[in-house]
């Protein structure tokens, strides 16, 4: 990791090393640095090299839209015998300012501003926390929706034992409506997602403003962002009022497709963590048959 940070010349030589919490899948902690400056790092003993180069092509993306604070990759490593590894600018944590939510949906609402690709997906597949994410673009948004989201979740729960029965027809009809609840976004603009943005994502620098991290990117319509953010809560009225305010959010948003878009992360959430995920599931897949 020294001779990575000596061949981008920064200062090399690493004098201390502080844990940090981390998420559920990688091991994280700061690295101080000969002469000032520190840096994050992150591994993990089984992961494949690969997934922490997407992270740091997410990174990178995020940070080109100049939208919010992103981390600097600065290198990546590992595999074989040793840990893959990522090494990141380090952002230090502080208090969220009167400002905080506000910065955050605005700048989310840019983020998600069109580009000129008009494809949904991304040019290298991804991680969905520890899972592979199937990125392969396509056209229409209702095929990639279907079925580079909903359908390899679905195939992989029933794989383990889940969401058979009745539960399982009512995720089939749930697939068979996806076509009917995305018609009038089909042919939507693209644009650049988060693609993982809950609130452990999320945090303040110490001048109060947002940062994001750990990103699953792609291109797709920018409401499954949203759908995230109020999965598990944890963003303010200011938020969505400020996000609003730049990219005004449907009303169809908020009678189904925040539940279609909420099913893909329950359905990951079955695959990663079990059981207690079946029934969310089938409630999101209910509200949306309800509607459509």
């Amino acid at each position: 990791m020294e001779s990575a940070l000596a061949s981008s010349g920064k200062p090399s030589r690493i004098q201390a090393v502080a844990g940090l919490a981390g998420g559920c899948v990688n091991h994280g902690a700061r690295l101080e640095i000969e002469g000032g400056g520190s840096y994050f790092v992150k591994w993990n003993t089984s992961a494949p090299p690969e997934m922490f180069e997407a992270e740091s092509d997410g990174l990178t993306a995020l940070r080109n839209r100049e939208a919010l604070r992103v981390p600097l990759p600065v290198a990546r490593g590992g595999g074989g015998d040793t840990p893959s590894w990522l090494l990141m600018e380090y952002v230090p944590r502080g208090r969220a300012g009167s400002h905080f939510d506000e910065r955050l949906g605005r700048g989310l609402a840019e983020l998600h501003r069109p580009g000129s690709e008009h494809d949904f997906g991304w040019p290298e597949d991804n991680w969905i926390g520890s899972l592979p994410q199937a990125n392969t673009p396509m056209p229409s948004w209702i095929g990639f929706w279907r079925d580079r989201r909903i359908i390899p979740q679905l195939e992989l729960a029933r794989k383990h034992g889940y969401l058979r029965g009745r539960d399982g027809r009512i995720l089939d009809e749930l697939v068979d409506a996806i076509p009917r609840a995305l018609a009038d976004v089909d042919e939507a603009p693209a644009g650049l997602l988060h693609g993982d943005l809950w609130s452990g994502n999320v945090y303040p620098t110490r001048g109060g403003d947002p940062v994001i991290i750990d990103p699953a990117v792609y291109r797709g319509h920018h409401e499954v962002d949203l759908a995230m953010t109020e999965l598990f809560g944890g963003f303010g009225d200011a938020f969505y009022a400020a996000y609003d305010d730049v990219r005004p959010i449907e009303p169809a948003y908020g009678a189904y497709r925040r539940e279609l878009y909420q099913l893909y992360y329950l359905l990951v959430h079955v695959n990663l963590f079990g059981a207690g995920y079946e029934a969310g599931s089938v409630r999101a897949a209910g509200r949306v048959l309800g509607a459509v």
